[in-house]
């Protein structure tokens, strides 16, 4: 990496040690208190050459989280203070202290004496954050509530035999089993569900991609060039991947189209109310942090061709660095035709071949995986997808019961219906900082004067003037889409130039919104949202999602109704991707995909990929 750090480089090992230290020797925290983030304090402007680090802490023994910024370049604390009644998020040292509390609890012994397990390091106990559901008991604790499982013999499935309704009850500040929450024995799955087999298909030959000149694409630390896109990978503790400066060359000057882009929140609401599954409802974001799980990726495992990876540094909760190597992955694909067209009486036909640039990450979250994918094709299109695959959430269920709430995918397996929800920003700048964003809604024109033959479809463009408009779901009928445009820019044709988001894979939720979850993820129930740009409006269910009661993020910042024609302004849109567990997959679920698109709408003069080599014939 260069001597000179960008504004939007990923902090390093030492940038994270120095930030300790500040913390420690400025915060007045105690010797218990330990480290939930490090990352980048980002500038919005890349302008801004100073380094700066956000930090919150979490102190044990009084059971309060901290916040605040370590000034890296002054070498010193700057807005330092306790957060009242925030919980700070679940680190991994956690998930495993819970674990060992429960396996050393005499009364979490006999519950797994009392169905037939004698070894309780067998067990796997993963202290999922506990939510909040208004137990007076619960109030004012820092807890985790948890799930069980006896692990397979091979050590290839941890989730493999689920230990159903057994659920020890943390509290973590104190370092204790406060109850266990025991709701019967249900007697343990047959099978152990094993991962590694011993039959591999012997005729599945090897694939080699190959790119003899070297690939396409240019890097300079952290900033990416490739076939006329400019941008810049980031990172966050939090959301993990992170792009900046997204912006496409169009003759000789860089176009900007975002100035951030990121996954900002995840929830994963299961639909089972019996026994202690209501607790199911995971922010993977913001209760655990994505950016502090990613996999170390491996070629010809997780990444396949010319491969460039790039290494991130986050920590562990002593405040030291630890090193993500491979964490973020970019290679170019072949994708099939990008445009063709044959002018057969002449004998000749004009193809191209479409590329695109891939950037992608992995996260393992407990029992399941997640990839993101970001894709920059030739004609201008960015695409997001979320690659969703691991162990879809087993629970025990009793011989010769059916399933009611969801899908048995083994012998005395259970996997519960559930959604994956994520919200996605975009920090818009198509073509400047003032934008406006448009719905766009087609209707089938009544039959009459006008239209004789009933074919006549009408387009209706309705501009979200103010954040009390821009609070959308989609509509199948319609067949809407939504347009960022930009009034103070042209294309040839005299109209502004813009971006349109086109969804894909969609769903609504299910839960009720004033159930204890839908109080905490309000995002998840419109698919788009507008809001005026604010600095510290970052995360859609808010900053401290753990334990809260809800209320906070995107619900909250919209009653503001700030306008929003041509102004600095942010996109959030809603993918919620609906899953009913098969027997298909169990032990391990197929890769499952879900997504959507940014498509120039106007943004160009003419199809920006005319210049792309042909392929003539």
């Amino acid at each position: 990496m260069p001597a000179t750090r960008h504004p939007f480089d990923p902090l390093d090992d030492t940038e994270i040690a120095k930030a300790v230290a500040i913390v420690k020797r400025d915060g007045g925290l105690d010797g218990s208190a330990w480290f939930e983030t490090i990352s980048l304090d980002e500038p919005r402007r890349e302008a801004d050459p100073s380094r700066r680090a956000y930090v919150c802490c979490y102190e044990p023994t009084s059971n309060r989280t901290f916040a605040g910024v370590a000034d890296l370049d002054a070498d010193k604390l700057v807005g330092w203070r306790h957060l009242e009644g925030q919980q700070a998020r679940i680190p991994p040292e956690e998930f495993g202290m819970a674990c060992d509390i429960a396996r050393a609890d005499p009364e979490f012994i006999s519950a797994l004496e009392m169905r037939g397990i004698a070894d309780p390091s067998k067990v796997l106990v993963e202290g999922w954050a506990a939510g909040h559901f208004g137990v007076a008991e619960e109030e004012g604790r820092r807890l985790a509530y948890g799930h069980c499982w006896l692990m397979n013999a091979a050590g290839d499935n941890p989730y493999g035999r689920p230990i159903a309704n057994l659920h020890p009850v943390f509290d973590l500040a104190a370092g204790k089993l406060i109850r266990i929450d025991d709701f019967g024995v249900i007697p343990l799955p047959p099978d152990p569900g094993p991962i590694r087999r011993d039959n591999p298909r012997p005729d599945l030959k090897e694939i080699s991609i190959s790119q003899p000149d070297g690939p396409s694409f240019a890097v300079d630390g952290y900033a990416v060039r490739w076939q006329k896109w400019h941008l810049r990978i980031g990172y966050s503790l939090r959301e993990g991947l992170v792009l900046h400066d997204i912006g496409y060359e169009d003759k000789s000057r860089v176009r900007p189209i975002m100035k951030r882009a990121s996954m900002a929140e995840m929830v994963v609401p299961y639909g089972d109310p019996a026994g202690g599954n209501f607790r199911r409802n995971a922010f993977d974001t913001g209760e655990y942090g994505i950016g502090n799980l990613l996999d170390s990726l491996t070629l010809g495992c997780d990444c396949l061709g010319h491969i460039r990876y790039f290494d991130v540094w986050t920590h562990d909760w002593h405040g030291t660095p630890r090193l993500i190597k491979n964490a973020v992955c970019m290679h170019e694909e072949d994708f099939g035709i990008g445009w063709k067209f044959s002018v057969v009486s002449a004998g000749q036909t004009s193809v191209t071949r479409s590329r695109r640039l891939v950037i992608s990450s992995v996260c393992t979250i407990g029992n399941y995986v997640y990839g993101f994918f970001w894709y920059f094709y030739l004609d201008g299109t960015i695409g997001v997808e979320v690659k969703a695959t691991g162990i879809p959430f087993p629970t025990g269920i009793a011989p010769g019961e059916a399933s009611t709430y969801g899908e048995l995918v083994a012998p005395g397996v259970e996997s519960h219906v559930h959604q994956h929800v994520f919200s996605f920003r975009f920090d818009m700048a198509v073509d400047g900082d003032r934008n406006s964003v448009k719905e766009v809604d087609f209707a089938a024109k009544p039959m009459g004067a006008g239209n004789l033959h009933g074919n006549a479809v009408a387009i209706n463009e309705t501009l979200l003037a103010r954040e009390s408009e821009a609070q959308r779901e989609m509509n199948f009928g319609a067949a809407r889409y939504w347009k960022v445009i930009n009034a103070n820019s042209l294309n040839r044709l005299g109209a502004p130039v813009g971006y349109k988001l086109v969804p894909g894979v969609n769903a609504m939720p299910f839960q009720h919104p004033d159930s204890p979850v839908g109080r905490r993820a309000g995002f998840m129930y419109k698919h788009l949202w507008v809001t005026q740009y604010a600095a510290d409006e970052l995360y859609p269910a808010g900053w401290f999602p753990n334990q809260h009661a809800g209320g906070d993020g995107l619900p909250k910042w919209v009653q503001a109704d700030r306008p929003l024609d041509n102004e600095d302004i942010v996109v959030w849109y809603t993918l919620n991707y609906h899953h009913l567990p098969r027997p298909e997959d169990w032990p391990v679920q197929p890769t499952v995909y879900a997504g959507f698109h940014w498509m120039p709408s106007g943004f160009f003069d003419e199809n920006p990929a005319m210049d792309v080599p042909l392929r003539n014939r």
